[in-house]
Protein backbone atom coordinates (compact mmCIF):
# COMPACT_ATOMS: atom_id res chain seq x y z
CA UNK A 1 0.00 0.00 0.00
CA UNK A 2 1.45 3.58 -0.78
CA UNK A 3 1.24 6.60 1.09
CA UNK A 4 -1.89 7.82 0.24
CA UNK A 5 -3.91 4.27 0.38
CA UNK A 6 -2.61 4.13 4.11
CA UNK A 7 -3.59 7.64 4.88
CA UNK A 8 -7.15 6.84 2.82
CA UNK A 9 -7.16 3.61 5.00
CA UNK A 10 -7.49 5.48 8.34
CA UNK A 11 -10.55 7.44 6.80
CA UNK A 12 -12.16 4.46 5.84
CA UNK A 13 -12.01 2.17 8.78
CA UNK A 14 -10.04 4.01 11.84
CA UNK A 15 -10.56 0.72 14.05
CA UNK A 16 -9.33 -1.20 11.81
CA UNK A 17 -5.85 -0.38 9.89
CA UNK A 18 -3.05 -3.16 8.92
CA UNK A 19 0.01 -1.55 7.93
CA UNK A 20 1.83 -3.45 5.12
CA UNK A 21 5.85 -4.62 6.26
CA UNK A 22 6.76 -2.51 3.02
CA UNK A 23 6.67 0.17 5.82
CA UNK A 24 8.70 -1.54 8.18
CA UNK A 25 11.48 0.52 10.00
CA UNK A 26 13.19 -2.57 11.93
CA UNK A 27 10.75 -4.66 13.93
CA UNK A 28 8.36 -1.46 13.94
CA UNK A 29 6.50 0.91 11.62
CA UNK A 30 8.13 4.04 10.11
CA UNK A 31 7.54 6.60 12.46
CA UNK A 32 6.48 9.37 10.23
CA UNK A 33 3.82 7.49 8.69
CA UNK A 34 2.70 6.76 12.43
CA UNK A 35 2.52 10.26 13.25
CA UNK A 36 0.89 11.13 10.18
CA UNK A 37 -1.99 8.54 10.42
CA UNK A 38 -2.87 9.63 13.71
CA UNK A 39 -2.75 13.45 12.67
CA UNK A 40 -5.58 12.41 9.92
CA UNK A 41 -7.72 10.93 12.41
CA UNK A 42 -7.23 14.06 13.77
CA UNK A 43 -7.87 16.20 11.41
CA UNK A 44 -11.38 14.89 11.02
CA UNK A 45 -12.75 16.26 14.19
CA UNK A 46 -11.49 19.95 13.78
CA UNK A 47 -14.01 22.53 11.95
CA UNK A 48 -12.57 23.66 8.52
CA UNK A 49 -10.77 26.76 8.72
CA UNK A 50 -8.42 25.45 11.74
CA UNK A 51 -4.72 24.28 10.08
CA UNK A 52 -2.55 22.37 12.76
CA UNK A 53 -0.29 24.82 14.10
CA UNK A 54 1.85 22.17 16.18
CA UNK A 55 1.81 18.90 17.25
CA UNK A 56 3.64 16.97 19.96
CA UNK A 57 4.09 13.56 19.44
CA UNK A 58 5.41 10.16 21.84
CA UNK A 59 6.31 7.19 20.43
CA UNK A 60 5.05 4.85 23.41
CA UNK A 61 5.99 1.43 21.71
CA UNK A 62 6.44 -0.26 18.45
CA UNK A 63 4.07 -0.47 15.97
CA UNK A 64 3.61 -3.52 14.41
CA UNK A 65 3.50 -4.35 11.20
CA UNK A 66 0.46 -6.84 9.38
CA UNK A 67 -1.51 -6.09 12.79
CA UNK A 68 -4.98 -4.43 13.08
CA UNK A 69 -4.20 -0.52 14.99
CA UNK A 70 -7.06 1.32 15.72
CA UNK A 71 -7.09 5.64 15.83
CA UNK A 72 -9.33 7.17 18.73
CA UNK A 73 -9.38 10.99 18.76
CA UNK A 74 -10.65 13.12 21.69
CA UNK A 75 -11.60 16.97 21.34
CA UNK A 76 -9.82 18.19 24.57
CA UNK A 77 -11.30 21.85 23.98
CA UNK A 78 -12.85 23.47 21.08
CA UNK A 79 -12.46 27.86 21.35
CA UNK A 80 -13.33 30.51 19.05
CA UNK A 81 -10.36 29.75 16.97
CA UNK A 82 -7.94 27.36 18.63
CA UNK A 83 -9.17 23.20 19.25
CA UNK A 84 -7.04 21.23 21.04
CA UNK A 85 -6.95 17.07 20.06
CA UNK A 86 -5.47 14.29 21.27
CA UNK A 87 -5.12 11.25 19.08
CA UNK A 88 -4.05 8.23 19.86
CA UNK A 89 -3.01 4.95 17.89
CA UNK A 90 -4.26 1.42 19.94
CA UNK A 91 -3.05 -1.87 18.94
CA UNK A 92 -3.36 -5.20 21.21
CA UNK A 93 -5.11 -3.50 23.65
CA UNK A 94 -2.29 -1.06 24.66
CA UNK A 95 -1.35 3.04 23.31
CA UNK A 96 2.06 2.89 20.70
CA UNK A 97 1.62 6.29 19.58
CA UNK A 98 -0.01 9.52 21.20
CA UNK A 99 -0.23 12.67 19.63
CA UNK A 100 -1.51 16.18 21.16
CA UNK A 101 -2.69 18.78 18.37
CA UNK A 102 -3.19 22.77 18.34
CA UNK A 103 -5.37 23.29 15.57
CA UNK A 104 -5.72 27.31 14.69
CA UNK A 105 -7.71 29.86 12.25
CA UNK A 106 -5.60 32.64 10.93
CA UNK A 107 -6.03 36.04 12.76
CA UNK A 108 -5.56 39.72 12.21
CA UNK A 109 -1.98 40.61 13.81
CA UNK A 110 0.17 43.70 14.30
CA UNK A 111 2.77 40.93 14.26
CA UNK A 112 4.81 39.78 10.89
CA UNK A 113 8.26 38.36 11.31
CA UNK A 114 9.64 36.51 8.24
CA UNK A 115 11.65 33.43 8.37
CA UNK A 116 15.40 33.40 7.92
CA UNK A 117 16.37 32.03 4.47
CA UNK A 118 16.95 28.67 3.80
CA UNK A 119 20.17 27.48 4.45
CA UNK A 120 22.76 26.75 0.90
CA UNK A 121 22.76 23.36 -0.39
CA UNK A 122 24.47 21.65 -3.03
CA UNK A 123 21.72 20.56 -6.54
CA UNK A 124 19.85 18.05 -5.39
CA UNK A 125 21.91 16.41 -8.69
CA UNK A 126 25.30 16.94 -6.96
CA UNK A 127 24.21 15.24 -3.85
CA UNK A 128 24.52 11.43 -2.55
CA UNK A 129 21.35 9.23 -2.74
CA UNK A 130 20.77 6.49 -0.33
CA UNK A 131 19.06 3.57 -2.45
CA UNK A 132 16.64 1.67 -1.26
CA UNK A 133 18.62 -1.71 -0.44
CA UNK A 134 16.41 -4.66 0.60
CA UNK A 135 17.87 -6.42 4.07
CA UNK A 136 20.00 -3.37 4.48
CA UNK A 137 18.22 0.29 4.41
CA UNK A 138 14.78 0.14 6.11
CA UNK A 139 12.02 -1.11 4.31
CA UNK A 140 9.86 2.10 3.91
CA UNK A 141 12.99 3.65 2.35
CA UNK A 142 11.01 1.90 -1.39
CA UNK A 143 8.69 5.14 -0.79
CA UNK A 144 11.10 7.51 0.01
CA UNK A 145 14.11 9.20 -1.33
CA UNK A 146 16.84 11.02 0.29
CA UNK A 147 20.27 12.98 -1.28
CA UNK A 148 22.69 13.90 1.10
CA UNK A 149 24.47 16.86 1.35
CA UNK A 150 25.05 17.75 4.34
CA UNK A 151 27.07 15.74 7.38
CA UNK A 152 27.43 11.72 7.02
CA UNK A 153 24.94 8.79 6.27
CA UNK A 154 24.36 6.40 9.61
CA UNK A 155 27.13 4.55 11.02
CA UNK A 156 29.88 5.72 8.73
CA UNK A 157 31.70 7.29 11.64
CA UNK A 158 31.20 10.62 10.19
CA UNK A 159 31.16 13.13 13.27
CA UNK A 160 29.28 15.62 12.46
CA UNK A 161 26.68 18.20 14.39
CA UNK A 162 24.92 18.56 11.15
CA UNK A 163 22.98 16.25 8.80
CA UNK A 164 20.69 17.71 5.91
CA UNK A 165 20.03 17.26 1.74
CA UNK A 166 16.87 17.00 -0.28
CA UNK A 167 13.77 14.52 0.22
CA UNK A 168 10.88 13.36 -1.05
CA UNK A 169 8.33 10.55 -2.09
CA UNK A 170 9.69 8.59 -4.82
CA UNK A 171 8.40 8.56 -8.42
CA UNK A 172 6.09 5.68 -8.43
CA UNK A 173 3.91 7.68 -6.14
CA UNK A 174 0.83 9.67 -7.95
CA UNK A 175 1.24 13.69 -7.68
CA UNK A 176 -0.85 14.02 -4.70
CA UNK A 177 -0.71 17.47 -3.46
CA UNK A 178 1.40 17.75 -0.93
CA UNK A 179 -0.08 18.21 3.16
CA UNK A 180 0.76 18.39 6.87
CA UNK A 181 0.67 14.83 6.68
CA UNK A 182 3.21 13.99 3.65
CA UNK A 183 5.20 17.03 5.79
CA UNK A 184 5.15 14.40 8.41
CA UNK A 185 6.71 11.54 6.54
CA UNK A 186 9.78 13.90 5.54
CA UNK A 187 10.93 15.21 8.10
CA UNK A 188 11.36 11.86 9.71
CA UNK A 189 12.38 10.11 7.07
CA UNK A 190 15.43 11.36 7.70
CA UNK A 191 17.32 9.35 10.38
CA UNK A 192 18.65 10.56 14.19
CA UNK A 193 21.35 12.38 12.82
CA UNK A 194 23.34 11.12 16.17
CA UNK A 195 23.62 7.82 14.04
CA UNK A 196 26.52 9.15 11.69
CA UNK A 197 28.93 9.27 15.09
CA UNK A 198 28.52 5.22 15.17
CA UNK A 199 30.69 3.07 12.92
CA UNK A 200 29.01 0.30 13.37
CA UNK A 201 25.20 -0.51 12.74
CA UNK A 202 22.91 0.09 16.24
CA UNK A 203 19.37 0.43 17.02
CA UNK A 204 18.67 4.19 17.22
CA UNK A 205 14.52 5.75 16.99
CA UNK A 206 12.49 8.81 18.23
CA UNK A 207 11.55 8.88 21.73
CA UNK A 208 9.18 12.49 21.34
CA UNK A 209 8.97 14.48 18.80
CA UNK A 210 7.59 18.12 18.63
CA UNK A 211 6.68 19.77 14.84
CA UNK A 212 5.62 23.04 13.70
CA UNK A 213 3.89 24.25 10.09
CA UNK A 214 3.91 27.36 8.79
CA UNK A 215 0.88 28.28 6.94
CA UNK A 216 0.40 28.77 4.77
CA UNK A 217 1.47 25.87 3.13
CA UNK A 218 2.68 26.79 -0.92
CA UNK A 219 1.57 24.17 -3.21
CA UNK A 220 3.50 21.35 -3.47
CA UNK A 221 3.41 18.21 -5.43
CA UNK A 222 4.79 14.99 -4.02
CA UNK A 223 7.36 14.56 -6.56
CA UNK A 224 9.30 18.25 -5.28
CA UNK A 225 12.28 17.84 -3.98
CA UNK A 226 12.13 20.07 -0.25
CA UNK A 227 15.39 20.71 1.88
CA UNK A 228 16.38 19.29 5.02
CA UNK A 229 18.84 20.69 7.80
CA UNK A 230 19.01 18.91 11.59
CA UNK A 231 21.09 20.25 14.16
CA UNK A 232 22.43 17.78 17.27
CA UNK A 233 22.16 20.16 20.12
CA UNK A 234 23.12 17.86 22.76
CA UNK A 235 23.98 14.27 23.19
CA UNK A 236 24.64 12.16 26.23
CA UNK A 237 23.99 8.78 28.34
CA UNK A 238 22.40 7.46 25.00
CA UNK A 239 20.05 10.39 24.18
CA UNK A 240 19.90 12.64 21.31
CA UNK A 241 18.35 16.12 21.62
CA UNK A 242 17.74 17.01 17.32
CA UNK A 243 16.72 20.39 16.14
CA UNK A 244 15.34 20.25 12.06
CA UNK A 245 13.82 22.73 9.22
CA UNK A 246 12.52 21.42 6.45
CA UNK A 247 12.02 24.28 3.13
CA UNK A 248 9.94 23.92 0.09
CA UNK A 249 11.80 23.84 -3.35
CA UNK A 250 12.19 27.49 -3.75
CA UNK A 251 13.13 28.20 0.03
CA UNK A 252 10.06 28.89 2.06
CA UNK A 253 10.04 27.55 5.66
CA UNK A 254 7.55 24.62 6.05
CA UNK A 255 7.99 22.96 9.26
CA UNK A 256 10.03 23.30 12.51
CA UNK A 257 11.20 20.12 14.34
CA UNK A 258 12.36 19.07 17.42
CA UNK A 259 13.30 15.08 18.54
CA UNK A 260 14.51 13.52 21.64
CA UNK A 261 15.98 10.25 20.42
CA UNK A 262 17.71 7.70 21.45
CA UNK A 263 20.50 5.60 20.32
CA UNK A 264 21.65 1.93 21.67
CA UNK A 265 25.30 2.27 21.35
Amino acid sequence: MTFAELIQAVHKRPQHVVVPALWGQGRATFGGLVAAMVYEAMRGKVPAGRPVRSLSITFVGPLLMNEPVAFEVEVLREGKAVSQVLGRAVQNGEVVALVQGSFGASRESAVSVAAEPAPAMKAVEECQELPYIKDVTPEFTRFLAMRWGLGGMPFTGVASREMGGWVRLRSDVSYDTVTEAHLLALVDAWPPAVLSFLKAPAPGSSLTWTIEFVHPIPKLTTHDWCLYRAEIEHARDGYGHIAARLWSPSGELLALSRQTTVVFA
